[in-house]
């Protein structure tokens, strides 16, 4: 069984999509109606911008959802998935290759996700930071054990926790981790603590957008972030959506589902290779590939 994942954010780069606008005039189409729906050059910043540009979440959030979902797109009969998931804003990417979103609805739900976390962000500094080395149930422990707001944000493979929350609170859980055994605890460069309880402000915009959006039942399962369940209803997904802005990324806990499920095969579609490198994290035998244009 085929099971296509989609990555989410940190995996952008300047370049990302030229490839598929110059070879297929679907792709070509896409982007620029994406152009118009978000109201600003969004292909110019993918194709030229500098990394600075590319890392801002008004852009990075579409700009990885767009080259995900057009890459599905343009696979045209070889997309065939037996199962789908994406990590964090893959979500999104995955629940519109699978026929769950229009192309415009998923867009402008990624648009008004990456608004309202920016603003979210704004609002009071927060950050994540990667936990290596530990078993989650100590890392975990280590979150409850310290004070204010830090959670479990990304289970991302056995041995790589990424924690988030309130910036001195993720300082002495770092310190804790190192204490405990980490091998390494470091506080990453980003804006803001997603997938933890400062992300309410966002997460209550989020529900409003979704909840004004329609959705279809996609045409296979898709394992939600917070639930690492499979699920084709679309008033759970919708729920699980929501729900996933102040909630965990339980990737691992996907991966070895979809592996108990019968996958046989993960192929990534979008920029990158960091959800193959997860996988082979979790199962170094499971065959892992790039989604390519033929």
């Amino acid at each position: 069984m085929k099971a296509y994942v989609f990555p989410g954010q940190g995996a952008q780069f300047s370049g990302m999509g030229k490839d598929l606008y110059d070879s297929s005039e679907e792709a070509k189409k896409l982007f620029e109606q994406a152009n118009d729906i978000l109201g600003f050059d969004i292909t110019n910043i993918m194709f030229n911008g500098t990394d600075e540009e590319l890392k801002q979440t008004k852009v990075t959030q579409p700009a990885i959802f767009l080259h995900s979902v057009i890459l599905a797109k343009t696979l045209g009969e070889e997309f065939k998935p037996d199962m789908v998931a994406g990590h964090s804003l893959g979500e999104f990417s995955a629940l519109v290759a699978s026929g769950a979103l229009s192309f415009e609805a998923g867009l402008r739900l990624v648009s008004a996700r990456a608004l309202a976390m920016q603003d979210a962000c704004e609002a009071e500094p927060s950050t994540m930071a990667a936990i290596l080395g530990l078993e989650d149930e100590v890392v975990e422990q280590v979150c409850a054990d310290t004070n204010g707001i830090v959670v479990a944000a990304n289970y991302n493979c056995p041995g790589q926790l990424v924690i988030s929350g309130a910036i001195e609170a993720v300082e002495a859980a770092c310190e804790k981790a190192k204490e405990v055994g980490a091998k390494r605890a470091m506080v990453l460069p980003v804006s803001g603590a997603f997938h933890s309880p400062l992300m309410e402000p966002a997460k209550q915009k989020l529900e409003a957008a979704i909840n004004e959006t329609e959705f279809a039942t996609p045409v296979c399962p898709i394992y939600q972030n917070v639930t690492a369940a499979p699920t084709t209803d679309p008033e759970v997904i919708k729920s699980n959506l929501i729900a996933q802005l102040t909630g965990p990324v339980k990737w691992t806990q996907i991966v070895k589902a979809m592996m108990t499920d019968g996958a046989t095969s993960f192929t990534e579609v979008g920029p990158g290779k960091v959800l193959q490198g997860l996988v082979k994290k979790v199962d170094r035998k499971m065959e892992t590939v790039s989604a390519t244009i033929s």
